[in-house]
């Protein structure tokens, strides 16, 4: 094999593994839809990237070409439709971090929320240790700059993804599992399927899982053996093996605490990066590398200078009594979270929250879930739905969440309209100071969505920064 194409290069997870096999001397090259920050950075480090359907753009030599797809293009476009008929070895992203974690000691972190963070952190303690490791993430670590790490040696830290049973490709001996949500139910149906695949998943551990307390996994709750140790996290639940306590918060919102551990506390945790959210994260990574036999130490010394992922819990602008975060948020569950952790940071300020649901089948799935959690916001901005791999499903849009938000103060709007907006309207809002109506104490702006809003993140802080410095 001399060259390896990808159909589908920006996606976070296929960009990763195109970098590893970039770094490794294979020419890469690829398509995707849309051009991106993540398909400029590709370009940046020499990948050739196009954006049309072009067979003709595939590399020629069929024999000495590996073919990494991504289940979300649809199975009528051309490129997949031309390999398949030239006979390339063709084969899915998690394939492929199956094949390159095959004969490495990995860590794995599962969930239907919180595992990127989780998995950044992890690979983090390793760097920051001076041990390493190789990570393939589902978001860019800001401590780094990238979404995959090298290390010579055979630790791999990879985030396993449930969509499409991704994770039952790999094979860890040690995984964090840090939710099970009703999720992807276009692929699973329903809740118990969901269950089956990360008890399938926990299955394949040979070593040791990590898992939040109170999921449903271990024998007694289905027919998969399961024949790894399974310890327990919380964020401060003391029925749990790991969890936090003498939680305090400084007025930056980043929460300094001790960490119970099956072999004995330890005192003097400090996380580097804000929200509630991200001591339940620290607590989780923290014991999978305890129980890889990490130094307490080092552990401690990454938590503290974690500085957390793009879209996770971003904070963009913080002046004038306005704070403004980005966040890949897009499950209720996800927002439920960020939304209290939020609350809990700026419990003065009101709150405006920007959402642009992802997919038709999750609004339709989850629209009285979303209306219930935003409806916790002073006020609710909607975009329409991101569609990333599907067509329009017939009723559903963002006006089904929209109606069932118990919130006079809500709006649906197009995303182009959305600067424009925020700029007539919240500064306007009671509780300003200094002659700027809205400014001073006043507010806390937060935009939420896994689709393209995060192309606004950055009109929305210029604007911000023109308004109020």
């Amino acid at each position: 094999m001399k060259e390896v194409y990808f159909i589908g290069i920006g996606g976070i997870g296929m960009s990763a593994i195109a970098r590893y096999y970039n770094s490794k001397g294979y020419k890469v090259s690829g398509y995707d839809r849309t051009p991106s920050a993540l398909t400029s950075a590709l370009e940046a480090e020499g990948i050739a990237v196009h954006y049309d359907e072009r067979p003709d753009l595939v590399p020629s030599d069929q024999d000495g070409t590996l073919v990494v797809y991504t289940p979300a293009i649809p199975e009528d476009m051309a490129e997949l439709a031309y390999v398949r008929r030239k006979g390339y070895r063709l084969v899915k992203r998690s394939r492929i971090l199956g094949e390159i974690s095959e004969g490495m000691r990995c860590l794995a972190v599962a969930g239907t929320h919180g595992k990127t963070t989780t998995s950044t952190l992890l690979s983090h303690i390793f760097k920051d240790s001076g041990l390493g490791c190789n990570a393939f993430l589902g978001g860019i670590s800001k401590n780094y700059g990238t979404n995959l790490l090298l290390a010579p040696n055979n630790i791999i830290v990879a985030e396993a993804d449930e969509f499409d049973r991704s994770f039952l490709q790999l094979h860890p001996q040690i995984a964090v599992i840090t939710a099970m949500d009703a999720d992807h139910l276009d692929i699973y149906n329903d809740l118990s399927h969901v269950h089956e695949a990360f008890r399938k998943f926990a299955s394949q551990v040979s070593g040791t899982i990590v898992a939040k307390l109170g999921l449903p996994i271990g024998e007694e709750y289905g027919p998969e053996k399961i024949s790894a140790k399974v310890l327990r996290y919380s964020l401060d639940d003391p029925a749990a093996d790991y969890y936090a306590f003498k939680l305090e918060c400084d007025p930056f919102g980043c929460w300094s605490f001790s960490l119970h551990t099956p072999m004995g506390d330890l005192d003097g945790f400090k996380c580097g990066v804000p929200g509630i959210v991200n001591v339940e994260n620290s607590v989780a990574a923290s014991a999978a590398a305890l129980c890889f036999g990490m130094n307490a130490d080092d552990i401690r010394a990454a938590v503290e200078s974690f500085e957390g992922v793009k879209r996770r819990f971003d904070i963009h602008y913080n002046n004038a009594g306005t704070v403004y975060i980005d966040d890949y948020a897009h499950h209720p569950e996800e927002l439920s979270k960020a939304i209290d952790s939020i609350r809990g940071m700026f419990p003065s300020k009101r709150l405006t929250a920007i959402f642009q649901p992802h997919l038709y089948t999750r609004t339709r799935d989850f629209a009285r879930q979303f209306a219930s959690v935003l409806g916790k916001a002073d006020k609710v901005i909607l975009l329409d739905i991101y569609p990333a791999r599907e067509e329009p499903i017939p009723g559903v849009s963002s006006r089904i969440i929209l109606d069932a938000i118990d919130n006079d103060d809500k709006v649906l709007l197009h995303k182009e309209e959305l600067v424009d907006y925020l700029a007539d309207t919240l500064f306007a809002a009671p509780g300003g100071q200094g002659g700027r109506p809205g400014a001073g104490a006043g507010q806390t702006i937060v935009s939420f969505g896994a689709g393209d809003i995060d192309r606004l993140v950055e009109p929305i802080e210029k604007m911000l920064r023109e308004k109020l410095g």
